[in-house]
């Protein structure tokens, strides 16, 4: 079948003024080549080791912010598109959560498992990352926690968090990282 790209932020999170991070592209396909595309505007080609290829952003400026993707070519033939990722350079105005996780970092495959983003600043919304999905979760805002329930091996990963006030676009720098184990 076709191949599929997988597109995402390594580390994960909004960016502040200066920071950086690295687009990665995963194509389960090694003989071609990745293209990265800003918008419909072709990047230079990025970093590439075998059916991964790595773009990195780093002094970021507010230039930088838009919709990311890749695409996979073969003999000059693109056989697959990643889906869009997002990148968002924000002022970090906000004092950095904590991650805890409980019932602790190593579980059983079939337990339920209570992530926990602590920010010392009331009325934020936070997100929990986990590394290699371009998908947040966005966390309950009341509490800053998120549920997994019946882990399965595939949950295992590095997780982190990020909170904001949507109302004034102020964000935190992302949270410490932990890492889950399902066994």
């Amino acid at each position: 079948g076709a191949p599929t790209i997988s597109i995402f932020l390594k580390p994960h999170g909004v960016l502040a003024p200066g920071g950086s991070t690295t687009i990665c592209c995963i194509c389960q396909h090694s003989y071609g080549s990745f293209v990265l595309y800003k918008g419909g505007r072709r990047l230079h080609s990025p970093e590439q080791r075998g059916s991964r290829a790595e773009f990195s952003i780093s002094n970021a400026t507010y230039e930088d912010r838009g919709t990311y993707s890749c695409h996979y070519l073969e003999g000059g033939t693109v056989l697959a598109r990643s889906q869009e990722l997002e990148v968002s350079v924000e002022e970090f105005r906000l004092p950095r959560p904590n991650l805890s996780v409980l019932p602790g970092h190593k579980v059983t495959a079939g337990a339920d498992v209570m992530f926990h983003c602590t920010s010392t600043h009331p009325s934020t919304g936070c997100f929990l990352y986990l590394e290699g999905q371009i998908r947040a979760q966005l966390l309950s805002r009341e509490r800053g926690d998120y549920s997994l329930c019946h882990v399965q091996k595939g949950d295992s990963g590095r997780y982190s968090c990020q909170c904001y006030i949507s109302a004034s676009r102020e964000w935190s720098a992302v949270s410490n990282t932990l890492d889950l184990v399902v066994r």
